[in-house]
């Protein structure tokens, strides 16, 4: 199995923010609608949760239940756990938290892969799964 590059990494972190900021979206509506049209307040902490929520239920459901998010499929990603099996939504859930993490420091977490023997990023190691490239399907003739 194949690690992935940082290259393929970032093309799939762009691809899902275009369908993460869409959920998101969607996800503000009810605040907006329950405040008559006006702006969420600033520090809204139950509008904090259902964003955190809906990032959750976004990757971690995708992660446990297909192995991959849209954006991976993409870029013919996929996650594992280290022995090779599918990742179960214990270890999903625990890479998605370390994941957050992983970009607190300007990123670090994922640029690590750069200087990692294996190329795992912070939350590869922590979750002990790790992303690979899937080979392309072979062709029929």
């Amino acid at each position: 199995m194949e690690p992935a590059g940082l290259g393929r990494r970032i093309g799939a972190i762009l691809y899902d923010s275009l369908l993460i900021f869409a959920l998101l979206f969607l996800g503000t509506l009810p605040f907006i609608a329950v405040a008559d049209g006006d702006p969420v307040a600033p520090g809204n902490p139950l509008y904090r949760l259902a964003l955190l929520v809906i990032l959750y239920g976004f990757f971690v459901g995708f992660w446990a239940g297909y192995g991959r998010t849209l954006g991976m499929q993409s870029w013919r990603l996929r996650i594992v756990a280290d022995d090779g099996n599918k990742a179960g939504p214990g270890a999903a859930s625990i890479r998605f938290f370390s994941a957050l993490l992983s970009w607190l420091p300007a990123g670090l977490g994922f640029w690590w892969q750069l200087w990692d023997r294996d190329r795992l990023t912070w939350h590869d190691r922590l979750s002990r799964t790790r992303l690979v490239v899937v080979p392309p399907p072979e062709k029929k003739r």
